[in-house]
């Protein structure tokens, strides 16, 4: 953790530094963006791959609860559909 004094400083620097390359910062922002992409991507994958086990051996609900998850998760994955990286 900084101190107060490093943690000003640090922010001086940030503040600087986006002035002065904003384009390095649009390029921080969509790295964040992506890795949003990939969470859900990995989410989307590990919840298919277990539906048709959780189905079989924990019961119809839990299937049923795994597909309303896979749902939701399909709304979110196209509101911020942009490039998945």
């Amino acid at each position: 953790m900084l101190s107060k004094e490093d943690q000003r400083r640090f922010e001086q620097i940030t503040r600087q530094l986006r002035e002065s390359d904003p384009a390095f910062f649009a390029r921080l922002d969509n790295r964040a963006k992506g890795r949003r992409g990939r969470y859900l991507m990995l989410l989307t994958i590990l919840l298919w791959a277990s539906l048709p086990a959780m189905t079989v051996l924990a019961g119809r609900l839990a299937g049923a609860i795994c597909a309303v998850v896979l749902v939701a998760n399909a709304v979110l994955m196209w509101r911020f559909r942009r490039r998945w990286l």
